[in-house]
């Protein structure tokens, strides 16, 4: 249970060993799509996108939060490489050297490790991905840009409300740094008729202390993946508190299903590489300075714990 709590400092995206089929089927959640395209007349030539530029990605570990965001975008990319750091016949500073005296136009990096070797010593623009605190390590800069390390708060809340319509009161619990969160949190809530007791921790222990005030007034608790304010003692209490008050639980990682929580609402590694090529290709036509400091993702995954069939209503 330690080990499946402290996935947290890898990625929300992690994927557990199999689970049992839940009662509710897995449901992908979209934002709204664009609108449908239309056929231009034949007299209008059709304009092929040009070819993605030579790309190279790194991963911070082999691990399948990562690998899976790189074999979505192997399947995207024409030309690309791969340099995992966990190997450690190649050292950072070594693969960097490597990656300059390439002919890459851009780097992925996946990962807290890799986002910050490559934002340190990437002389061509970084698109970094699966950070969660990137304001904890400078990683914003003028030849960088984030994708966001969790799926978009406003689908995840409307997935919500469509399993438990009830759902009145929430309690969010999470570190300095996240005004932008907390905002886009709270607009959620107003669209979908909810209100939000947030409360903003230094510590595990600070977070324990908030958590066992607020979760005899609420009907819901949110847990963001914030490695900083959780640790596995804490996040198993809180699980645990929170099953005998019978208060839902949603998280951003599926492995925590094992250990009580309701719902996990998780990022889609496909919708990740997409974002990451949109990016790459506005790098490509010298667009950089238009590409937002993060760039949101789309869609959202959901499953249900069958152990709280009973909660989710």
């Amino acid at each position: 249970m330690l080990c499946a709590a402290m996935m947290f400092s890898a990625c929300s995206t992690m994927p557990p060993e199999p689970l049992p089929a839940p009662h509710e089927p897995e449901l992908i959640a979209e934002l709204p799509p664009p609108k449908p395209k239309v056929k231009p007349p034949a007299d209008i030539p059709v304009i092929t996108p040009s070819p993605i530029p030579t790309v190279t990605i790194v991963l911070t570990s082999s691990q399948p939060a990562y690998a899976d965001v790189a074999r979505e975008l192997a399947v995207r990319l024409a030309d690309y490489d791969v340099y995992d750091l966990s190997d450690n016949s190649r050292p950072p500073v070594s693969v960097l050297r490597s990656i300059n005296d390439s002919d890459s136009q851009a780097v992925v990096a996946i990962g807290l490790r890799a986002a910050q070797s490559s934002v340190a010593m990437a002389k061509t623009p970084v698109i970094f991905s699966q950070v969660f605190n990137h304001q904890d390590h400078d990683l914003l800069n003028e030849n960088s840009r984030g994708v966001a390390a969790i799926a978009p708060l406003d689908a995840q809340l409307a997935a919500w409300k469509k399993l438990d319509p009830d759902i009145s009161r929430i309690g969010i619990i999470i570190g300095d740094g996240h005004d932008e969160l907390i905002a886009e949190a709270e607009l959620a809530a107003l669209q979908n008729n909810v209100r939000l007791e947030i409360r903003v921790a230094k510590t595990d222990q600070e977070t324990l202390y908030y958590f066992r005030r607020m979760i005899r007034n609420i009907d819901g608790f949110w847990l963001f993946p914030d490695n900083r304010i959780l640790s596995g003692r804490a996040m198993q209490e809180m699980l645990g508190e929170a099953r005998r008050q019978q208060v839902p639980v949603v998280v951003p990682n599926e492995a925590l299903l094992r250990m009580g929580a309701a719902i996990s609402m998780t990022t889609v590694a496909a919708d990740i590489a997409a974002t990451i090529v949109d990016v790459i290709r506005k790098i490509e036509a010298g667009k950089l300075q238009d590409v937002p400091p993060m760039s949101r993702l789309s869609e959202i995954r959901v499953k249900t714990n069958d152990e709280m069939q009973v909660v989710v209503r």
